[in-house]
């Protein structure tokens, strides 16, 4: 046994897990944690499907349904790393149960709303209790898994959640066309309840002998207001304006409230999160990573939907399918990068995963309007080929990396990056977008001999053609209808292709970033907890 000076010593944690029957078993553990995650994981993408069903039934605003996904968003990514800290204090099992309880009956109430206000605010604790929910699995499987095995067992995990994230559209379309949008949430009910029984029968709590016994009240507050000013300038930027004063004052008021927090940290003494964590060279590594890798995968995804929906005329199953070989190279691939970075270390792995990602974000660049579907399946499986390792070895450089007292906040740190990296990526592949389609546009349109525009008419065009879409009025001839339609969908397409290559720069740049990852030093920590 390695790990006891860093656990209570228990005597059923030394017990084979052979002798202790479900309790702790590390393989049930996973299976258990991987349950709970994988509802979290569909709600990322899921109710986009949803969401035009959603408008039409209950009669919502384009404001309400953007905030059905944007409330959301914010409330997972401000509580991320203070639930993280909730586990390490009270016990990671404990708080994994009440974010499965709490998601799922959130989804519930969801699933019975009448009016787009309560859908906001359910959506909101939807986000609270997933906060709760995913730092605490990687607790688990950080105290529960030997370090020889932890590689592996991250990798099935991150299979997991990148098939349920690059599932959720295809799973989305299926309900809201063959039952209805209420059905895309009820479906958590199941499973959470899944996931509950399976807590409570086979999750065993393990808390460090030093975990915190207090709380950063005054850090927690700074670090989630500056969290929240700055996803919400990277929601509203580019309704406000990326140099308006709006804008701008948010995202002073996040750098402020980083600073302070800081400096706040560095004064406290038990804080939120311990500087000293960012002395580990690979940790630090590790956050930058899954925040490029983010960027590049959440932001490159965002255009594909519209791209393969708008441009293409798939409805959402079908542009769902079209997305298999990403989905289908994520699942088998992920567990294969586990047993890589188990055997090699991480380094390898995660290098030649950005790699292979740049590759595809370059070549998904060199989609065209008619781009047929084996030429776009080679670009998705490469690219789910180059995010399994590093979802899998990003995740275990900064959880293995982190003192199993932190494997909380760790955990907290990894689901944040990935969600600050995929609003980044979002906003800043938006803005690239919405800067090519107004100064191509109008020249596109003058080619093709359309009617000219007024200013006011261009720009309202130029917001619609963003997404792919032909800005055709009732009534305008079949000819000018596929004119127009041709130069929308040449405009969107030249600008997703520059968003592509600037999400293929950020690859190369988190290949670059991944050269300083290494394995975990403190994996060990968890290895005389519980036998494979």
């Amino acid at each position: 046994m390695t790990g006891q000076t860093a656990v209570e010593k228990k005597p059923q944690d030394v017990l084979p897990a052979s002798a202790q029957g479900l309790r702790g078993h590390p393989w049930f553990t996973l299976i258990t944690v991987a349950v709970g995650a994988m509802m979290v994981a569909l709600d990322g993408t899921i109710v986009a499907i949803a969401n035009p069903a959603i408008q039409k039934d209950l009669g919502a605003s384009l404001a309400d349904v953007q905030w059905i996904t944007n409330g959301y968003m914010l409330a997972l990514a401000v509580s991320l790393i203070t639930a993280g800290k909730l586990g390490d204090r009270f016990g990671h099992r404990q708080t994994f149960l009440i974010g499965v309880v709490g998601f799922a009956a959130a989804s519930g109430a969801i699933g019975l709303s009448g009016s787009a206000a309560l859908v906001i605010a359910f959506r909101v604790l939807q986000g609270l209790f997933g906060a709760l929910l995913m730092p605490a699995a990687l607790g688990l499987l950080r105290a529960t898994f030997p370090a020889e095995k932890l590689n592996m067992a991250i990798g099935i995990w991150g299979m997991v959640i990148g098939a349920s994230t690059a599932g959720g559209p295809i799973l989305g379309g299926v309900l809201v066309e063959k039952v209805s949008w209420q059905s895309v949430f009820f479906i958590n009910v199941p499973v959470g309840v899944l996931a509950l029984v399976l807590g409570l029968v086979i999750l065993r709590d393990h808390r460090a002998e030093n975990a915190p016994r207090s709380f950063d009240v005054l850090g927690i507050l700074l670090l989630s207001g500056a969290m929240f000013c700055m996803i919400w300038a990277l929601i509203k930027g580019s309704e406000y304006g990326w140099g308006s004063g709006r804008t701008l004052a948010f995202i002073g008021a996040a750098v402020a409230g980083f600073v302070l927090f800081a400096l706040w940290e560095t004064k406290v003494r038990e804080p939120l999160i311990p500087l000293g964590l960012f002395r580990s060279i690979p940790l630090s590594a590790g956050t930058v990573l899954m925040v490029l890798m983010a960027f590049a995968f959440m932001g490159g995804l965002f255009f594909v939907t519209f791209y393969l929906q708008n441009v293409h005329g798939m409805s959402a199953v079908d542009s769902g399918l079209h997305l298999l070989p990403l989905t289908g190279m994520m699942i088998v691939a992920s567990p294969v990068a586990g047993a890589l970075i188990t055997k090699l270390g991480p380094r390898v792995p995660l290098v030649g995963g950005m790699v292979c990602t740049a590759v595809a974000m370059f070549g998904m660049s060199q989609l065209t309007v008619g781009t047929g579907t084996v030429t776009m399946s080679v670009w998705f499986a490469l690219l789910g080929l180059g995010l399994a390792p590093v979802m899998v070895g990003a995740t275990e450089v900064i959880v293995g990396n982190a003192p199993l007292e932190l494997s909380g906040v760790a955990g907290g740190l990894q689901q944040a990056g990935m969600q600050v990296g995929g609003s980044l990526g979002t906003a800043v592949l938006g803005a690239v977008m919405a800067s090519s389609v107004s100064s191509r546009l109008p020249d596109n349109w003058a080619e093709a001999e359309l009617p000219p525009l007024s200013p006011e008419q261009s720009s309202a065009a130029s917001k619609v053609v963003e997404v792919g879409i032909a800005p055709v009025r009732p009534g305008t001839p079949p000819q000018v209808a596929d004119r127009i339609a041709g130069v929308a969908h040449d405009t969107f397409v030249s600008g997703m292709s520059t968003a592509f290559m600037v999400a293929g720069i950020v690859a190369v740049l988190a290949a670059l970033v991944a050269m300083l990852t290494k394995r975990g030093v403190n994996a060990e920590a968890g290895a005389g907890v519980g036998h494979i």
